[in-house]
C-alpha cells in the first residue's frame, strides 16, 4: 500500500499517526483506518508495554496477551507482508496521534498524545476480577481483560460498534462526550463473507475460544458434548481460536465428537456464512452469525447480543478516519481538498454520523 503523503501548507508539516496493532483482527482493523488517511504520515506497531508491564513480556509472562511473542511475531510478518511503514513501539518519530484498540496497557510515551480508541469486538465477561479492578482502581486494568476496555477514559475519542456498546460503556463509566458510534472494521459488512469459497454448507460451527490459555476454567468436554447434542444428525465442524494449544484441543474433539471435522486455520467469517447453526461462548464472531440471521448459541444473553451487534454500514473505517481528522485539526482542509466530493452523500452521512465532530 502506497501512503502518499500531501502537506496541507507551506508551512505545516504532513500530520504523523502511529497505529498500534495487536491480534490479528486488532492489526487488520489498524490498517483499514489507515487506508483511509492518505493525507497522513502513518507509522505501525506491534502492541507494546513499558516500565513493569515489559519486564513481565521480557520473562515471557504475558504469552496469554497481545503483548506475548506470538502476536509480536504475527503482526510483525503481516505487516512486513503489506509492506506497511513500522516504528517499533513507537520510538523514532513525534506523533500528532495514536491510535490503538486497547487501553488496557498504555505505554508510557503515549500518554501525553493525542488518543483515539477503537473497540475491537466483543468484551470479556464481568467477572470477580472486573469487580474489583473497579473497586480498587490501582490495580491494573488487564486483570479483567477486555471487560474493562475504556475505562482509562485515557483517550479523546473512543469508536465503538453500536449504541448498544455504547450505552454499555457508559455504564462500566467511560466518559459519554468521549464516545463515538462509528461501527468497527472487520464486523460491518458481514453479508460480504457470503461469497466465498468454503467447501462446506448447511453445518453446526463451533467456534472455540482461548478461556484456558488466559488461565480462566472452562469444562472443554461439556462444552464439546453440547454442540454433539445441537448437531443431532447434521455435520459438525470445530474451529479452533488462534490462541488455543491446537493438539490438545483437537485431540479432545475426536475423543467426544467422532467424526467432526476440525480446522485449525481458514477464513472463520466464511465458514459462519456458509453455517446454519452458530455455537460460542466469548467469542466475537457470534456478532457475524447474528448479522447474517443463524440460529446462535453463546455463553452471553443471545437478546442482549443483538442490541450490541456492530452497525452493518460498511464505512466503520472511513468513519473512524473521520475522528482521526478532527483529531488532527485536518478535517475541514481534507474536505477542501476533495472538492465536489464534499457534499457527496457519503460525506453528508458522515457529517450527520458526527454532528458534535463536525465544524
Amino acid at each position: 500500500m502506497n501512503y502518499q503523503v500531501i502537506p496541507f501548507g507551506m508551512n505545516d508539516r504532513k500530520k504523523r499517526v502511529l497505529f498500534i496493532c495487536g491480534s490479528m483482527n486488532q492489526t487488520t482493523q489498524m490498517h483499514q483506518i489507515a487506508t483511509e488517511l492518505p493525507e497522513c504520515q502513518v507509522f505501525f506497531t506491534p502492541h507494546y508495554s513499558t516500565g513493569m508491564m515489559d519486564l513481565l513480556r521480557r520473562l515471557n509472562l504475558l504469552e496469554f496477551t497481545i503483548l506475548g511473542n506470538q502476536y509480536f511475531e504475527k503482526c510483525t510478518l503481516y505487516l512486513r507482508n503489506n509492506n506497511l511503514p513500522v516504528d517499533l513501539r513507537g520510538e523514532r518519530h513525534d506523533y500528532d496521534l495514536v491510535v490503538t484498540c486497547s487501553d488496557l496497557v498504555l505505554p508510557g510515551n503515549i500518554r501525553h498524545r493525542k488518543l483515539v480508541l477503537v473497540q475491537e469486538g466483543m468484551t470479556d465477561p464481568e467477572t470477580w476480577l472486573y469487580r474489583l479492578v473497579r473497586l480498587f482502581p490501582l490495580l491494573p486494568r488487564w486483570l479483567s481483560g477486555t471487560a474493562a476496555m475504556g475505562t482509562s477514559n485515557q483517550f479523546e475519542r473512543f469508536c465503538v460498534a453500536s449504541e448498544g456498546y455504547r450505552d454499555l460503556f457508559v455504564r462500566k463509566g467511560v466518559d459519554p462526550e468521549k464516545i463515538v458510534v462509528t461501527g468497527i472494521p472487520n464486523f460491518d459488512n458481514c453479508s460480504a463473507y457470503l461469497n466465498n469459497s468454503f467447501p462446506h454448507h448447511d453445518f453446526v460451527l463451533v467456534c472455540t475460544s482461548d478461556t484456558r490459555e488466559t488461565y480462566q476454567y472452562e469444562n472443554r468436554k461439556k462444552f464439546i458434548l453440547k454442540a454433539v447434542e445441537i448437531a443431532g444428525t447434521r455435520k459438525l465442524i470445530f474451529k479452533l481460536h488462534p490462541n488455543e494449544q491446537k493438539e490438545r484441543a483437537t485431540r479432545e474433539i475426536r475423543r467426544h465428537a467422532p467424526g467432526a471435522l476440525v480446522y485449525t486455520e481458514g477464513n472463520t467469517e466464511q465458514m459462519i456464512a456458509n453455517c446454519t447453526t452458530l455455537i460460542t461462548r466469548f467469542s466475537s464472531t457470534v456478532y457475524v452469525g447474528l448479522a447474517l440471521g443463524k440460529e446462535v448459541y453463546s455463553d452471553f444473553n443471545v437478546d442482549e447480543l443483538k442490541l450490541l451487534t456492530p452497525l452493518q454500514n460498511g464505512s466503520a473505517a472511513r468513519n473512524i478516519a473521520t475522528v482521526c481528522r478532527q483529531m488532527l485539526g485536518t478535517d475541514s482542509l481534507a474536505r477542501g481538498r476533495r472538492g465536489k466530493r464534499h457534499s457527496s452523500p457519503i460525506r453528508r452521512y458522515a457529517e450527520a454520523l458526527f454532528p458534535r465532530l463536525s465544524t
